[in-house]
């Protein structure tokens, strides 16, 4: 593997680390301040449509962090993925960089998402209406992105 891919490994994860523990500070120190009742669901506009205890915020951080785990240790077996090509000894480098990649990359993507929800959450705010729609196009612009890095590679 080469030392680039390496960097932006180590960036993307030193990201999302910052993000997840950022969240978790940032509630630790605004937890006095918060209102007691919180929106706990939202509609697909964005509108709350529950709202619960101040508690409830704990849930979203203690996901993402689950979700960052799980995705990390998905990362290390790349034998189990699903590369959509062939991997020969002479791709193999080249295609599970790519794969590795674009597991962090979503990764990243959807920590920083539900650390925006949290936020959102802890300010007693609906979502911008932009966010729901966002998300896939997001998500699917870097699958797209990957793939075709991938096909080009192999």
């Amino acid at each position: 593997m080469s030392i680039k891919n390496g960097v932006y490994s180590f960036t993307v994860n030193a990201i999302c680390l910052v993000l997840l523990v950022g969240n978790l500070l940032y509630l630790i120190f605004a937890w006095g301040n918060l209102p007691e009742q919180i929106p706990a669901h939202f509609d697909s506009s964005g509108n709350v449509t529950r709202y619960g205890g101040k508690g409830e915020l704990l849930i979203l951080p203690i996901m993402n962090f689950l979700m960052y785990i799980g995705v990390s240790v998905v990362e290390r077996f790349p034998q189990i993925w699903n590369t959509g090509v062939k991997v020969t000894e002479e791709n193999k480098w080249r295609v599970h960089r790519i794969i590795k990649n674009m597991l962090v990359t979503i990764k990243m993507e959807m920590v920083a998402l539900i650390v925006f929800i949290s936020i959102n959450q802890s300010l007693g705010a609906n979502l911008p209406g932009w966010i729901i729609p966002i998300i896939p196009i997001v998500i699917t612009v870097s699958i797209v992105f990957f793939i075709v890095k991938l096909i080009r590679a192999r």
